[in-house]
C-alpha cells in the first residue's frame, strides 16, 4: 500500500507510535538524502517513540534545483520514510516519522530563510557533501572568490547558498531580538563544526561585519562524527519495500550499524540523543580521525580500482582476492599507524570492523557512488594520511598506489574498454590530466589545488610514477600483486 499517515495503522512492521499531528518543529535539516534519514532522523524518531523530543521535529529543506525531486516524493507520503536494515543474516524494516514537512525549493531561498528565522527552530543541521562548504582544498581556508559566495556577499537578501540563507536568517533573528540557532554539520569532514563556522562567519563578514561579531558571540557550531552506510535507492530497493507491503518512493536501505559522536555545544538546547545511543564527547576529533581515515579513506582505496576493473559494489571489491589483500595491507601498514585508540578500540580492531562492514553483500553500495567527488574525498580523506606518513618517514607505497588508481580511473575507461561516466565536479580537468599522465605521470601531481607541495615529496612522487606506469603497462591486478608482494 502507498505509504502515508492514513495507512500507518495498516502496516505490519514497526511504525510511529506517536501522534505526528501533534509534533512541533525544532530542526531544519538541509540536504535530505538517504544518509540523513537513516541516521539523524532515525535517532530523533527513536526518542519520539519513547515519548520524548516531540517539539524537535524535522523540517526538510534544500537549496539546489535537484532537491525538488526528493521533496516531491516525500511530501506525497507525508514525509514518512521506510528504513530497511540489511544485516548479513537478516533483513528488517520500520517506518520513521520524525520529519513533518519539506520546504519548497526556490530561487532566493525566501521560505527557507523565514523558517530558520523563526525562534521555534533551534538547530539548523545539514548533509551537503564534503565539497559543499566552499573550502580551498589546499589551504583549507574559506574560498571567498567562488562565484556563489560573491553573489551572496553582494546579494545577502536573495542568497544562492545555504550558508547565505543561514547568514540572512541569523540577521533576521538578531534584528528581532531572538537568539541564534545551533549550526550542526553532519558531513564527513574533519572538524566539520569548525568548518561550518568558518564558512558562515567568513561569508557574514563580507556583507555585515557586525552580524559576524554577533554570530561569533552567541551562536555555536559543534563538531560531530557520523557513521552509517546508506546506499543510493534504485529499483531493487523499491522492490524490497514492496516485499514488506509498502509502496515507498524514497525507501532507504542501511547497514545494521550507526555511530554519532557530538560536542555538547548547543546554544539553544537539543534533543537527548544520548538516550538512544548517540555519544556526547569533548574529544570528537579522536573518533572522527579513526572513522574518516580508516572507513572514508578506505572507501577510496577500494572504489577507484573497483571501477577500473568493472566491479559494481564495495562488497564485490572485498570479495576480490587481490583488492581485499591490498586493502588490508594499506590499512594496517600505512593508515592505522596514523590513528590513536578511541574508547578502548584500537585502530587494528576498527580496521577489522570496517572490513566486516564493507564485506556485507546485502549492502549494495556502488563503487560509482563511493568514488563520486574524488577531488574532495582524496584531499579530505587520503592526503592528510599521506602527509602524516611522510612527516614520520613512514611507508607511503600503498597510498601512492591508491592515488595512481584514482588517476587511472579518471582517464575515463575501464580495462575492458567500457566508459566511466563523469563522476566529479571537475571531471573534465581530471580526465584531461589523467590522460596526459599516462605518458607523463608527474602531470597528475602538478594539480596544485589537490596535491599542493606533495609533488615535491620524492618518496611519494617516485612511488606514484612507478605505480601509474605499471598500471598502464601491465594492468591494475599486476600493480596490486606487486604491492602485496613488497617487503
Amino acid at each position: 500500500m502507498p505509504l502515508s499517515n492514513a495507512t500507518l495503522d495498516k502496516l505490519t512492521i514497526e511504525r510511529p507510535l506517536y501522534d505526528r499531528s501533534k509534533l512541533e518543529p525544532g530542526i531544519v535539516h538541509i540536504g535530505v538524502g538517504n544518509f540523513h534519514r537513516a541516521h539523524q532522523a532515525w535517532y530523533l524518531h527513536r526518542l519520539m517513540q519513547m515519548g520524548k523530543a516531540r517539539d524537535w521535529a524535522i523540517i526538510g529543506a534544500g537549496v539546489r534545483p535537484y532537491d525538488a525531486a526528493m521533496r516531491e516524493k516525500l511530501m506525497a507520503q507525508d514525509c514518512l520514510t521506510t528504513l530497511i536494515e540489511l544485516d548479513p543474516k537478516s533483513v528488517g524494516a520500520e517506518v520513521i516519522g520524525s520529519m513533518i514537512d519539506y520546504l519548497p525549493i526556490e530561487e532566493g531561498n525566501e521560505t527557507l530563510i523565514q523558517k530558520m528565522a523563526d525562534p521555534e527552530i533551534r538547530i539548523v543541521s545539514m548533509t551537503v557533501t564534503e565539497s559543499g562548504y566552499y573550502v580551498d582544498p589546499v589551504t583549507k581556508g574559506f574560498d571567498a572568490a567562488h562565484p556563489d559566495i560573491q553573489h551572496d556577499a553582494t546579494n545577502p537578501l536573495t542568497p544562492r547558498t545555504l550558508f547565505g540563507a543561514i547568514v540572512e536568517a541569523l540577521r533576521l533573528r538578531r534584528d528581532a531580538g531572538h537568539p541564534p540557532f545551533t549550526g550542526l554539520s553532519c558531513d564527513n569532514l574533519q572538524s566539520n563544526g569548525d568548518v561550518l563556522r568558518q564558512t558562515v562567519m567568513s561569508l557574514a563578514k563580507l556583507s555585515d561585519p557586525e552580524l559576524a561579531d554577533w554570530i561569533a558571540t552567541h551562536a555555536t557550531f559543534p563538531n560531530s562524527m557520523v557513521d552509517c552506510i546508506a546506499p543510493a535507492t534504485g529499483p531493487n530497493e523499491l522492490a524490497l519495500a514492496k516485499k514488506f507491503g509498502i509502496e515507498d518512493a524514497a525507501v532507504v536501505t542501511h547497514e545494521a550499524y550507526r555511530q554519532w559522536v557530538i560536542e555538547d555545544k548547543f546554544c539553544a538546547g537539543r534533543p537527548d540523543w544520548n538516550d538512544v545511543g548517540a555519544v556526547f564527547s569533548d574529544d570528537v576529533h579522536a573518533f572522527e580521525t579513526m572513522k574518516i581515515r580508516i572507513l572514508n579513506a578506505g572507501h577510496q582505496v577500494l572504489a577507484n580500482v573497483g571501477e577500473v576493473l568493472g566491479l559494481q559494489t564495495i562488497s564485490e571489491c572485498m570479495s576480490h582476492p587481490l583488492i581485499s589483500l591490498f586493502f588490508g595491507k594499506v590499512q594496517r601498514t600505512e593508515i592505522a599507524p596514523t590513528v590513536s585508540p578511541v574508547s578502548g578500540v584500537s585502530p587494528e580492531e576498527y580496521v577489522g570492523l570496517v572490513e566486516r562492514r564493507f564485506s556485507n553483500p546485502r549492502i549494495v553500495d556502488t563503487n560509482r557512488r563511493v568514488a563520486f567527488d574524488g577531488s574532495a574525498r582524496h584531499t579530505g580523506f587520503v592526503l592528510p594520511i599521506l602527509r602524516d606518513q611522510l612527516s614520520t618517514d613512514g611507508p607511503v607505497s600503498g597510498l601512492a598506489l591508491v592515488e595512481a588508481l584514482w588517476a587511472r580511473m579518471c582517464a575515463g575507461k575501464r580495462e575492458d574498454g567500457s566508459v566511466i561516466e563523469p563522476n566529479d565536479p571537475i571531471w573534465e580537468e581530471l580526465n584531461a590530466t589523467a590522460r596526459a599522465a599516462r605518458s607523463n605521470p608527474a602531470a597528475w601531481l602538478e594539480q596544485s589545488r589537490i596535491y599542493g607541495d606533495l609533488k615535491d615529496a620524492k618518496p611519494f612522487s617516485e612511488a606514484f610514477s612507478r605505480w601509474l606506469s605499471v598500471i598502464w603497462q601491465d594492468g591494475c591486478e599486476a600493480a596490486l600483486t606487486a604491492y602485496i608482494d613488497e617487503i
